[in-house]
This record gives structure tokens, C-alpha cells and sequence, in this order.
């Protein structure tokens, strides 16, 4: 194969994981990763190392949107960020010594638990009464739908909080951006708006790849030839893929967000079992 080829596929890979991140929250690092090391063979530590970079640009591509369009709550995303931010650190040391199959194992693990979870819940949080915590810190807000704005409140911040110090590890750990748990921890702990735990994931992401993409860096885990490429694609992906999230409901971004990541979890866990990484 020849270095062209390489990168126009590695290129459409990080398109795929751009618009897959930016829809759900997910970083991209979720598509990104098998990729690299299913279809290319590429250490599971540089493959980490790409996909931070692929969350951090898919954070940078989708997230300005997001915020333009008032579906944000930056004041939320900022306070759960102190909590992810330490636990990206703490991970990305972890994985650097960890053995990369049992690297895959958890990172198969984690993507089927999400999946299973996401399909778990119906409808939308209605009529949540906030917290005493939550208006304390003033996290609640609103959001635009095709009817008008619509405002919510939050509950359990402090169960919110330590799910996303959980999430900062696995980000340092998976480099899946820490999207999978941020979603769950507003969605399901916080009582957050799917369309806002997602968006504020987004707005998250970058800063938590950011701290655990800096001990990669140091290592020399992040390989120019690699990292570049995947950049280009995510961004356009991710993109992309904040125009379509105005147009779609609810239920569809769960059935992308469930599926995609089931698919390549068998795989992750299968090639880790069998030592193949």
C-alpha cells in the first residue's frame, strides 16, 4: 500500500469517526481506533494516540456550533471538566504501562456496556425538579427545538461528578475522548436533555484529550503521518455532522450511538483475548 492510499483511507476513516462523535458524543476515537489497529496493525499506544487527536478535532470542529446554536451549557461542561480533566491525566499514565490487549479488552467492555445502556432509556427527562446543588451553581439552562425554547433543570451533581473523573481515566486509558461516560453522566445520573448531554460532551472533549494527549506526546505515542490525516477527517466529519444533529430526533442518534459501537466491541474483544495486539 502505498503512503497516498494510506492516508486517503485513514482520511475517510476520521470523516466517519468526526460525524459518529460529533452526533453522539461520542470523540471519534470509537471508529478511529479499531481502524487503525484491525485494518493497519498499528500499536494499540499510537492508536490511542490518534484518536485523542481525533477527539480533540472533532471537539474543535463541532462544538463552536453547538454553542452558536444554544444547545451548550457551557457553565455545566466547565464545572464537570475539573473531574475529567484529573482523571485524563491519571489514565494516560496507567495506560502507558498497561499490556495493550488488556487495553482492548476494556475498551470492548466498555463500548458494549454504553450500548446497552443507551437502548435502556425511552423518551426524554421531563419536568426534572433541579437539585439544591445544581441551582446553587446554576446549572440548569434551555435549549432550541422545533417548538421554541425549552428549559430543563438538573439533579445528583455530585453522582455526575464522579461519574466524569470515570470518564477522564478511560479517556487517558481508551482515548475514546471520554464521550461514552460524559453522555451517560448527564443523561442518566444528571437528568440532563439527550441533545444537551451530547453537545456539552462535545464542548468537554476537547480539554480531555487535551490532558491525556500531552503524557502521549511526551512518550512519543503521537506519530505525524498518523495524527495529521485524521485531523483533516475528523474535522470535516464533525462538521458535518453538527448541521445534521438540527435535523434529526432523538431516537435516531441513540440507534447510531447503540449500533457503531456494538459492532466493533466483539472485535476489540475478541483480537485482545487472542493476544493479537
Amino acid at each position: 500500500m502505498t503512503v497516498l492510499t494510506f492516508t486517503l483511507i485513514l482520511i475517510l476513516a476520521a470523516f466517519l469517526a468526526g460525524l459518529l462523535g460529533s452526533l453522539t458524543g461520542l470523540g471519534g476515537g470509537v471508529v478511529v481506533i479499531p481502524v487503525l489497529t484491525l485494518c493497519f496493525g498499528i500499536d494499540f499506544h499510537y492508536a490511542i494516540g490518534a484518536a485523542l487527536i481525533a477527539s480533540i478535532a472533532t471537539s474543535s470542529g463541532s462544538a463552536s456550533a453547538y454553542v452558536r446554536e444554544g444547545i451548550t451549557n457551557i457553565r455545566l461542561g466547565m464545572f464537570l471538566e475539573i473531574a475529567t480533566t484529573i482523571g485524563a491525566v491519571c489514565g494516560a499514565f496507567i495506560a502507558i504501562w498497561m499490556p495493550t490487549n488488556i487495553i482492548a479488552v476494556i475498551f470492548g467492555v466498555v463500548m458494549i456496556m454504553t450500548a446497552v445502556l443507551q437502548q435502556r432509556r425511552k423518551v426524554d427527562h421531563e419536568n426534572v425538579v433541579g437539585s439544591t446543588m445544581a441551582k446553587k451553581l446554576q446549572l440548569y439552562g434551555s435549549y432550541p427545538t422545533k417548538e421554541g425554547m425549552k428549559s430543563y433543570q438538573l439533579t445528583n451533581v455530585a453522582g455526575g461528578f464522579s461519574i466524569m473523573l470515570s470518564a477522564g481515566v478511560l479517556s487517558g486509558l481508551l482515548g475514546i475522548g471520554s464521550g461514552v461516560l460524559k453522555v451517560l453522566a448527564m443523561d442518566a445520573a444528571m437528568k440532563v436533555p439527550f441533545k444537551v448531554s451530547t453537545t456539552t460532551s462535545n464542548f468537554m472533549i476537547g480539554v480531555t484529550a487535551v490532558a491525556s494527549a500531552v503524557v502521549y506526546l511526551q512518550r512519543g505515542y503521537i506519530d505525524p503521518g498518523i495524527a495529521f490525516p485524521i485531523i483533516i477527517g475528523v474535522l470535516a466529519g464533525s462538521m458535518s455532522g453538527a448541521r445534521l444533529l438540527k435535523r434529526m430526533n432523538v431516537s435516531v442518534l441513540r440507534k447510531i450511538f447503540s449500533v457503531a459501537i456494538a459492532l466493533v466491541a466483539l472485535n476489540m474483544i475478541y483480537n485482545g483475548i487472542m493476544g493479537k495486539f
